[in-house]
């Protein structure tokens, strides 16, 4: 199982959210591309990143910080937040992205995935987050009204590399994965599932695993791995290969 530190991107810094946009921002580093290295060093094979302002925007307001994490680390980054069309998906690509992730224009132009896929061939993720199994797009700023299963099963056929699920309503909060959502849903999907939101401990990564044969492939690790109270070498230990999921 694949384990994916998180850099979330606001103002050019790397920075935490706790439970979607509503309490508040805090600043991790105000370097990412050092925290990308230090990632590299400690044994991570992927990084996982996103520029939340471009979440909301539309943009890729944090083109500098992401360019510079590219500069400096050799593993593969999957990159979302702000890539709306196939110019931007192309242009990342060239730079060294080695997997796009769409969220909000997955919901609203879903023809756009499947060219994509058919353009990228396994190059491009959906990212799903959910507060209480709804779809929310724009950066966690609008709720759909559509169940997460329900829009995760609309990519079924279209050639996605994973579904990267995020359960908004434990993001950042160090309350534990929701393992029988996460299951639940891969078990509903042929196409590989990482989840996200809610790790606190190494225990969290062991229950994960133990589901790992529904289809989960990957985690995404933020606060805990950030505040040390998840131990890198340990984690990466219990997880696994690391290279499996090209």
């Amino acid at each position: 199982m694949i384990l994916f530190p998180s850099i979330d991107l606001k103002d050019g810094y790397m920075v935490r959210y706790l439970r979607g946009v509503t309490e508040g921002v805090l600043v991790e580093n105000t370097d990412p591309a050092d925290q990308a290295v230090r990632f590299e060093e400690q044994g991570f094979r992927w990084l996982h990143v996103v520029d939340l302002n471009g979440a909301t925007t539309g943009r890729m307001d944090n083109a500098p910080a992401v360019e510079a994490i590219l500069e400096k680390v050799s593993i593969p980054i999957q990159l979302g937040g702000g890539i709306r069309d196939l110019k931007t998906m192309e242009f990342w690509l060239e730079k060294g992205v080695r997997r796009i992730i769409l969220g909000t224009v997955a919901q609203r132009n879903p023809s756009l995935v499947r060219e994509a896929c058919q353009k990228f061939p396994g190059r491009i993720a959906v990212s799903i987050d959910a507060m209480g199994g709804q779809v929310a797009v724009s950066g966690w700023t609008q709720t759909t009204g559509i169940k997460a299963v329900e829009l995760a099963l609309r990519f079924e056929d279209v050639g996605v590399a994973a579904i990267i699920y995020t359960d908004i309503g434990r993001n950042g909060t160090l309350g534990g994965i929701n393992v029988d959502a996460i299951s639940d849903l891969a078990f509903a999907l042929t196409t590989p599932l990482i989840a996200a939101g809610g790790l606190a401990s190494l225990a969290d990564i062991a229950e994960l695993k133990k589901e790992e044969a529904a289809g989960i492939v990957g985690l995404v690790c933020g606060r805990a791995l950030h505040d040390g109270r998840v131990d890198p070498a340990e984690a990466l230990a219990l997880a696994g290969s690391q290279m499996d999921f090209v």
